[in-house]
């Protein structure tokens, strides 16, 4: 029985020192989104995008380059990166509290006049004394948890940093790849735009002679001028836009873009390697999938946990100071037998009044809770409408993007017929330049929606939550680590 009762107190004890929580007990609110996404939309074979690395999706060897260079220089990944360590070290600092902080203290002290001297006649003129101790200084036992609240909210801080840094990357994939794909459309542009110049400037030539000559009228002539300004125009604007673009992909990158990144752009949109198709599984999975959500989600514990904290501060705080060492008078003798010296002195701070402080402490922690609830689930609405707005263009873009190039295939042909009728003097200037305003207009429509149907893709693999894993990096192609640079 006695050792029934020892077990059971020491059981009782060691329940009483760990302390207990005041936290609300934590519940994932319900995903604010429909059950499945609009459309009943199709599910392509393979693996979902988050356990698809960016290699593996990005298989272009010169977009792998460039982005394998982003991660490795962009600044903005870099600050994300010391962003988790400062909340890492910050959770170290939170779990340290728990625990005693064991210190060694040495003090030494001289002063005159003695003041034993107005006892005792025979005691020196200087008083002096010398100790050294070890011990614990207001170490505050964690009864109620406030400690253990406070270290679970940097834990869920450290988490929540750890997947807004998984997001960035996500991120920045997704943008780099977009800002590639668009220097290719700016190219394919400005080689449609130079063939335009060039047959504008051709039909111009045409027209000065036929002018010259009575047989085009000035107004024919004028018109043809124009349009080979407009030309001249577009192109500058185009070179313009292509140049900014890659200036906005080198920030992106974090360093120069190297030349074998920019090799064969002059192929256009129609040379980018295809990227595979990835199904889109149910609004639910993006809770797992997305870093953003996760990273929403641990805010809200963190919430939590704090109203834990401001709960505990109603009881009250029990704080230990303890030290053991020698003291004695004479610095020869401080190790000397006899010198031993020791204090225990337990404090305990009950709150009593303190004008509402902790109550309004804890309404804050709870309206906190609440906006994080609402952040969260505003995170999963943004999420479920970002694929959503992929998925239709999934659905809708490849259609329009070959009923353009259809367009534009028709168009030249109209023009070639324009411009061999008009040369013969069958058709007048007027139908040979409406064919070459509705050739280059249908071209560059062709070009935009082309590039928006890719950029789709880069938008449905970030949306799914695809991007933050990385494969075996032998696994990238040997021209990607041709294009990195120091970091």
């Amino acid at each position: 029985m006695r050792t029934f009762s020892l077990s059971s107190l020491a059981i009782a004890a060691a329940l009483f020192l760990s302390g207990c929580s005041l936290i609300p007990t934590y519940e994932r609110p319900a995903a604010p989104v429909p059950t499945t996404f609009p459309g009943d939309p199709a599910q392509p074979a393979g693996p979902s995008a988050s356990s698809l690395p960016w290699q593996q999706f990005f298989t272009d060897p010169r977009l792998a380059g460039l982005i394998q260079t982003a991660l490795a220089n962009n600044r903005d990944l870099r600050v994300a990166a010391q962003n988790v360590e400062v909340a890492r070290a910050q959770f170290g600092v939170q779990r340290a509290a728990l625990f005693p902080t064991v210190a060694l203290t040495a003090d030494g002290s001289r002063s005159s006049p003695n003041p034993a001297r107005a006892y005792n006649p025979n005691a020196g003129s200087v008083a002096q004394s010398f100790s050294v101790d070890l011990g614990i200084t207001a170490w505050e036992i964690d009864f109620f948890g406030r400690l253990a609240s406070l270290r679970d909210n940097a834990l869920a801080q450290y988490l929540a940093t750890e997947e807004s840094q998984r997001a960035a990357q996500t991120s920045l994939i997704a943008a780099v790849a977009n800002g590639w794909l668009t220097l290719l459309a700016d190219e394919e542009l400005l080689a449609i735009t130079r063939q335009t110049l060039a047959t504008r400037e051709d039909t111009l030539k045409l027209t000065k002679l036929r002018f010259d000559n009575g047989v085009a009228s000035e107004i024919d002539f004028q018109l043809a001028n124009s349009l080979a300004e407009t030309a001249r125009a577009t192109y500058a604007q185009q070179l313009r836009l292509r140049r900014q673009d890659e200036n906005a992909l080198a920030l992106l990158v974090g360093a120069p873009i190297p030349a074998s990144a920019l090799t064969g752009l002059d192929g256009g949109l129609a040379r980018v390697q295809p990227m595979p198709a990835v199904p889109a599984g149910l609004p639910s999975d993006l809770l797992t999938e997305r870093p953003d959500i996760r990273a929403a989600e641990q805010q809200l514990i963190a919430a939590n946990a704090n109203i834990g904290a401001a709960r505990a501060a109603f009881f009250p705080r029990v704080s230990l100071t303890s030290t053991i060492g020698t003291a004695s008078s004479e610095f020869s003798n401080l190790f000397h037998s006899g010198t031993k010296a020791w204090a225990f002195a337990p404090a305990v701070s009950l709150p009593i009044f303190d004008a509402g402080r902790n109550r309004a402490n804890l309404d804050v922690a709870r309206a906190q809770r609440e906006i994080a609830v609402a952040q969260y689930e505003k995170s999963i609405q943004s999420a479920f409408s970002e694929v959503a707005d992929a998925l239709a263009g999934r659905e809708t873009l490849g259609e329009q993007a070959r009923a353009l190039q259809a367009t534009a295939d028709a168009e030249r042909k109209r023009f070639e017929l324009s411009d061999l009728r008009y040369r013969n003097g069958v058709a007048s200037s007027l139908d040979l330049l409406d064919a070459q305003r509705s050739l280059f207009a249908a071209q560059q429509s062709a070009v935009q929606v082309r590039l928006l149907q890719l950029q789709n893709q880069v938008l449905l693999y970030k949306a799914l939550g695809g991007g933050w894993k990385t494969g075996d990096a032998t696994a990238a192609p040997a021209a990607a680590q041709a294009t990195q640079s120091p970091a």
